[in-house]
C-alpha cells in the first residue's frame, strides 16, 4: 500500500497542506464576528446562568441577575428606563412588534406608517402589513422619498406625520447599506408636533457611533456590535400607547424570552464595543475614506455612494456598470474575500436593492463592504489590488469586456 505523504518523517500538514491566503471577512453587517469579551461571557453564563429565569429557586434567581444586568446596560447606553427595555430573539421580530403593536395600539387615530424610502425592508414589510387596505381600508404605507446620497427629504417627511390616520413614524439611525446617517432629531421634532410616535432603527448603528437620543421606540441588533445572535433590543418609552396582537403573556413583548447566556454576552459585547470606539472611528474612517478613494480611481464605470462625510465608519458600498452583482461577489470570494451586495439579483428575490433605487444610483455590480475589529491595512489593501481585474474577468465573461 502507498504510503500517506503526511506520515513520511520529518513533514507535518502545515508543510504538505498548499499554502492558502488570509480570507479578508468585510461583511460584518448585522454580522460581526463574536468579539472575545462575549464569548467569555457567554461561556461563563452557561455555567451559571444556564437555568429559566421565570423560576423562584436559586439558580433560577442567578440567571435572572444575568437578565437584568443586561438590560440595565441596553438601557443606560440607550438612555431609556430600564422597565423600557425588551430583549427580542431578532431584530426583525423586534421591528415586526413595534409598528404592528403601536399601529394596533393607535387604531382609533389611524393605521397608516410613515417611513423613508430607505428603511431595512422589514420596516417597509411591517409597515404593509399593519396598514394593508385590502383588510381595514387603510391607506398604504406613506413611503418619504430620499436624496441621491439617501438622507431623507425632511420637508416631505414632516408634511406626510402631519396628515390624518397617520399612526407611527419610522426613520433609521443610519443606513446599513450605504453608510448614510438620517437627521433624526429633526424628525423626531417634526413627528412630536404632530403627536406621532417615531421608531427609531438603530440596528445598524449602535455600537459604531453615539446611539441616537430622539425616539419613542428605538431597536439595536446585538449581532452588528459583535454580540451573538439570537439578541436585539427594543425599548419603548412609557408614554407610547400600544396594544399586543399575541396572545397575553408574562413577557408581553416577546412571549418565551431570550437567551440568557446570548443576553449577557450581547451586554458585555456592546461595552466592549464601546469601550475602543473612538480609536476604532478613527481608524476604521481612515479605510473608507481610502476604499472609496482608491475604487473611484481604479475601476472604469464605478459609482460609490452614500454621503461621504456623515456616515457609519465601517460602511462603504459602491457599484459597477455592466457587472453583475452575484457573480462579482462569487469572484471575489474565489479570491479570497467575503462582501455583501445591496443589490445582487439573489435567487430568492431577482430583485435590485431597493435602497439604490430609492436614491436614484446605479444599482448594477453592487458591492458592499463593512469593516469589522479585525480587518486589517493589510486585508484592505489586498481587496483593492484583487478588485479591478475581478470587475475585468466578470465583465468579460458578459460579453462586456471592451465596453
Amino acid at each position: 500500500m502507498t504510503p500517506d505523504p503526511a506520515d513520511a518523517p520529518g513533514q507535518d500538514a502545515a508543510t504538505q497542506a498548499p499554502h492558502r491566503p488570509r480570507r479578508a471577512h468585510l461583511d460584518a453587517g448585522g454580522s460581526a464576528r463574536l468579539l472575545p469579551a462575549a464569548r467569555q461571557a457567554f461561556l461563563e453564563a452557561l455555567e451559571d446562568g444556564w437555568a429559566d429565569p421565570a423560576r423562584l429557586h436559586s439558580e433560577s434567581r442567578r440567571a435572572r441577575s444575568f437578565l437584568d444586568a443586561a438590560r440595565e446596560t441596553f438601557a443606560a447606553r440607550l438612555g431609556a428606563r430600564t422597565e423600557e427595555v425588551h430583549l427580542a430573539p431578532s431584530h426583525v421580530l423586534a421591528t415586526h412588534s413595534a409598528v404592528r403593536a403601536v399601529v394596533s395600539g393607535r387604531r382609533r387615530t389611524g393605521r397608516a406608517v410613515v417611513a423613508s424610502a430607505v428603511e431595512r425592508a422589514a420596516v417597509l414589510d411591517a409597515a404593509s402589513y399593519a396598514a394593508d387596505a385590502r383588510t381595514t381600508g387603510a391607506p398604504s404605507p406613506a413611503v418619504v422619498p430620499v436624496d441621491r446620497l439617501g438622507r431623507v427629504d425632511v420637508d416631505a417627511f414632516a408634511a406626510a406625520v402631519r396628515q390624518p390616520g397617520v399612526a407611527l413614524a419610522a426613520l433609521q439611525h443610519a443606513n446599513g447599506e450605504v453608510g448614510t446617517v438620517q437627521p433624526v432629531d429633526a424628525m423626531h421634532e417634526a413627528a412630536r408636533a404632530a403627536r406621532v410616535p417615531l421608531l427609531v432603527d438603530a440596528g445598524a448603528s449602535v455600537g459604531h457611533v453615539a446611539p441616537p437620543r430622539s425616539w419613542d421606540l428605538v431597536t439595536a441588533d446585538a449581532a452588528d456590535w459583535g454580540g451573538p445572535q439570537g439578541i436585539a433590543v427594543l425599548a419603548v418609552r412609557a408614554g407610547v400607547r400600544w396594544r399586543a396582537e399575541w396572545p397575553e403573556a408574562p413577557d408581553p413583548w416577546f412571549p418565551g424570552g431570550v437567551s440568557v447566556p446570548a443576553a449577557l454576552a450581547a451586554a458585555v459585547a456592546l461595552e466592549s464595543a464601546l469601550s475602543d470606539q473612538a480609536a476604532q472611528d478613527a481608524r476604521r474612517r481612515e479605510l473608507v475614506a481610502e476604499i472609496r478613494e482608491v475604487v473611484a480611481r481604479t475601476v472604469p464605470d464605478v459609482e460609490v455612494v452614500g454621503d461621504p462625510v456623515d456616515r457609519l465608519p465601517h460602511v462603504v458600498t459602491f457599484s459597477c456598470l455592466y457587472a453583475d452583482g452575484e457573480a462579482l461577489l462569487t469572484e471575489l470570494d474565489r479570491e479570497g474575500f467575503a462582501v455583501g451586495s445591496g443589490s445582487a439579483c439573489t435567487s430568492a428575490t431577482l430583485r435590485p436593492s431597493h435602497v439604490l433605487a430609492a436614491m436614484g444610483v446605479l444599482t448594477h455590480g453592487n458591492v458592499r463592504i463593512a469593516l469589522d475589529r479585525t480587518t486589517t491595512r493589510d486585508d484592505v489593501a489586498a481587496f483593492l489590488a484583487a478588485l479591478p481585474p475581478a470587475v475585468a474577468r466578470v465583465r468579460g465573461s458578459l460579453g462586456a469586456g471592451a465596453l
